[in-house]
């Protein structure tokens, strides 16, 4: 590992923030109407709940798979996608939003750790590296956070 990789690491959390050019979940969210948590306007594929589920869950299932030996792969598109398009409530919403701070959180220390090879393979993997699964998980979050801020100004009042 390279001894100044640390200003790697500061970047990666950075990206994972969604710092710079890419918006921030907290951006993302703020101020989205509950009423239109289940909408999917001109013809959405997804509503801003099944956006929100689907960084959730991919977000985890990264965490795990770059963490947990005995990780299982979900079934895709199946378990990635919730198929309410509306949340159960607002608490729902609410705790949805706080998981991917916390797993932000988490690839943050993840990253953070001198102690965490970036690019070691992962050993129950098939050759992916925890340098390849922040950028997945930096990149992925991005993507559809970006979505949701077009639902967001899709359905602005």
């Amino acid at each position: 590992m390279p001894a100044d990789d640390h200003i790697l690491r500061k970047q990666l959390v950075e990206f994972v923030r969604g710092e710079g050019a890419h918006i921030s979940l907290k951006e993302a969210v703020k101020d989205f109407p509950t009423k239109h948590y289940g909408a999917k306007p001109n013809g959405a594929p997804h509503s801003a709940w099944q956006q929100l589920e689907h960084i959730r869950f991919t977000l985890r299932d990264l965490l795990e798979f770059c963490t947990n030996p005995e990780y299982t792969a979900p079934e895709w598109p199946k378990d990635y996608w919730p198929e309410a398009a509306t949340p159960p409530s607002r608490e729902a919403w609410d705790a949805a939003v706080r998981a991917v701070h916390e797993d932000m959180g988490a690839f943050e220390k993840l990253i953070g750790d001198p102690g965490s090879n970036l690019y070691a393979e992962i050993p129950w993997g098939d050759g992916q590296t925890l340098l390849r699964e922040v950028l997945l998980a930096g990149d992925h979050t991005s993507y559809h956070l970006g979505q949701l801020m077009m639902l967001k100004k899709q359905l602005a009042d």
